[in-house]
């Protein structure tokens, strides 16, 4: 059986997991694991394997410390990277800008490029890279491949992709919509079809990816039309802790008025907005406590969201013409019934009716919510990034193989 590591790779944190690319949406994986608080004291690597947890607290002072140690655990228990078939090593990359519209083998020049692209993703690819360049210097003898968050939006039509300001500008500092959360879309929206017994070809969709961080999609025949999210991961619907779509004026106000410097307003707006700014907390399982508990900025908080979300699906349904699919994924998406149920609340006039018996069944499997009747069709599909990234990995790889540059 050939494995796919798959990492993820933060500024103090790797998530990890060994993928059977042949795996099934929600298959388990054979291992995962998470690094988490490197370089900061009180450390801890958590080890999965079949199920069964292995936690490790000591201080990581390192991204190549962390991932050397998570692997030695594996190998105690018989799944280490060096004992499993692995055919590949898939990055998630966060930011391809307009360089990377596939998923790349990773080469000292492919590396460089994801350097150079910094500017784009300050948060976010510095951390990829970290992740890449340990993994390619413990694991020197495996194709390591990078899958873009980007990859998927890279075509979208230029009258969403671009922004209304000047066309120099824009050029010289590479400033467009590029959308994000792009390996989620696409391994949804391409479930959805044969769910509604459609053709790929001729179905008009919607995806919402809605965790902690959440982005809007309009999917027309499998390919992108329009995202929520923009040249950054800020951009779109509230989130977490994100604000989502702002006033740019908001910005120079906060600087000029607040007298609050360019990382300070970035800190705001990126960690301290969203639904944690208005309610204080940004776990949508503690929101629904403290809304059942009257708490008034919670009930704010959740408002907000839902009129933020209710207002791109809106837009969307304009931009598709015809909808056929709504669909609903990742954390708040596949498990918070309400948010499902107020999103789309009172548009039957639309054709979308959600059975409310239906949406409140938990389960890991895709499945329709809407009533049998209703034009449009509301589903939940679990999202997977982790296998999406695995099959587009063992994909680049067999080709390097084939190609001669791996044994």
């Amino acid at each position: 059986m050939s494995f796919v590591l798959v990492l993820n790779s933060g500024s103090s944190s790797i998530k990890f997991q060994l993928v059977n690319p042949k795996n099934s949406a929600t298959d388990a994986p054979e291992v995962s694991g998470l690094v988490e608080q490197i370089g900061e004291p009180g450390g801890a690597i958590t080890v999965k394997v079949r199920g069964e947890a292995f936690k490790e607290e000591r201080d990581i002072p390192d991204h190549k410390a962390g991932l050397a140690r998570a692997f030695e655990i594996m190998t105690d228990h018989g799944v280490g990277p060096t004992q499993v078939e692995l055919s590949a090593v898939g990055h998630r990359v966060v930011h391809g800008g307009r360089l990377f519209s596939e998923p790349q083998l990773i080469v000292d020049q492919i590396e460089s490029m994801i350097e150079d692209l910094i500017p784009l993703a300050p948060l976010h690819n510095p951390a990829n890279l970290d992740g890449i360049r340990v993994a390619r210097a413990i694991l020197p003898d495996v194709p390591h491949v990078a899958v873009f968050d980007t990859g998927f939006f890279h075509d979208m039509p230029p009258a969403a992709a671009l922004y209304a300001i000047n066309n120099e500008v824009a050029g010289e500092n590479a400033i467009r919509r590029y959308g994000f959360h792009g390996t989620s879309h696409e391994f949804v929206s391409q479930q959805v079809p044969g769910l509604i017994g459609r053709e790929p070809e001729h179905t008009h969709q919607i995806t919402l990816h809605l965790g902690n961080g959440a982005s809007a999609a309009a999917i027309l025949n499998g390919h992108p039309l329009d995202t929520s999210m923009g040249l950054t991961p800020l951009a779109g619907l509230a989130m977490g802790t994100r604000c989502g779509d702002i006033d740019p004026g908001v910005i120079f106000h906060l600087s000029r008025q607040a007298g609050m410097s360019i990382d300070e307003i970035d800190n705001l707006l990126n960690k301290q907005s969203g639904v944690k700014g208005i309610a204080g907390v940004n776990d949508f399982r503690t929101l629904r406590e403290l809304i059942e508990q009257e708490n008034d900025d919670a009930w704010l908080a959740y408002n907000v969201y839902i009129h933020q979300l209710r207002r791109f699906i809106g837009s969307y349904m304009i931009a598709l013409g015809r909808v056929d699919a709504i669909t609903f994924t990742a954390g708040v998406g596949e498990n918070d019934v309400d948010v499902r149920a107020d999103a789309l609340a009172d548009l039957e006039m639309y054709g979308i009716k959600i059975d409310p018996e239906k949406n409140a069944v938990r389960s890991s499997e895709p499945r329709i919510i809407s009533t049998d009747d209703s034009t449009v069709k509301v589903l939940v599909v679990p999202t997977n990034e982790e296998l999406a990234i695995a099959q587009k990995s063992q994909v680049i790889a067999e080709m390097a193989r084939e190609a001669g540059l791996y044994s």
